[in-house]
């Protein structure tokens, strides 16, 4: 065989080696986040619920879920171990977050609220409204535009009936 046909092959295998090697590294990294708990620290679970460790055993850990609320989770549910500070701006709100844009407000009240200085401008925009309303020459123009039918045009009559001279839903069968 020759090298060239051997080459996809060697390319597959060293890809799957690279692929399994990632995954075995993350694994590991994983494992030793869950050795490193103690109790006291500040949790993640894989179902995104933040809790405080209680206790640790083999392959079980005791959360605290909420003041005097207690539950048993495996070790492998934990998510990430995090570390006070993010623990207590998470849960508790603690600590300055950091925006850079601009914060939007939860609903629309702030932007339709008026101030005092709002109020003297309205007052003179109130006068430059537009009216949206249907005016009365409207009406006039509509009345003096009445649409006649072309000859071509069919209109329909309300009480036409086919040329058959049956009504509509009747048959011939008796």
């Amino acid at each position: 065989m020759s090298l060239v046909t051997l080459l996809p092959f060697i390319v597959l295998i060293g890809a799957m080696f690279l692929m399994t090697r990632s995954a075995k590294k993350k694994q590991q990294a994983a494992a030793q986040m869950r050795n490193e708990m103690q109790p006291g620290t500040g949790v993640r679970t894989i179902g995104g619920m933040y809790a405080t460790v209680k206790e640790l055993h083999d392959d079980t850990v005791l959360l605290e879920v909420a003041p005097g609320v207690h539950a048993v989770y495996a070790k492998n549910a934990i998510g990430a171990v995090l570390d006070d500070e993010e623990y207590n701006r998470i849960v508790h709100g603690d600590g300055d977050l950091k925006v850079d844009g601009p914060i939007v407000p939860d609903d629309a009240s702030s932007l339709t609220e008026t101030t005092d200085s709002d109020a003297t401008d309205s007052d003179s925009s109130d006068a430059a409204k537009i009216d949206l309303g249907k005016k009365p020459e409207a009406d006039e123009i509509e009345a003096k535009d009445e649409v006649t039918p072309k000859d071509d045009e069919v209109t329909p009559k309300d009480d036409a009936t086919p040329k058959d001279g049956k009504a509509e839903g009747e048959t011939d069968a008796k």
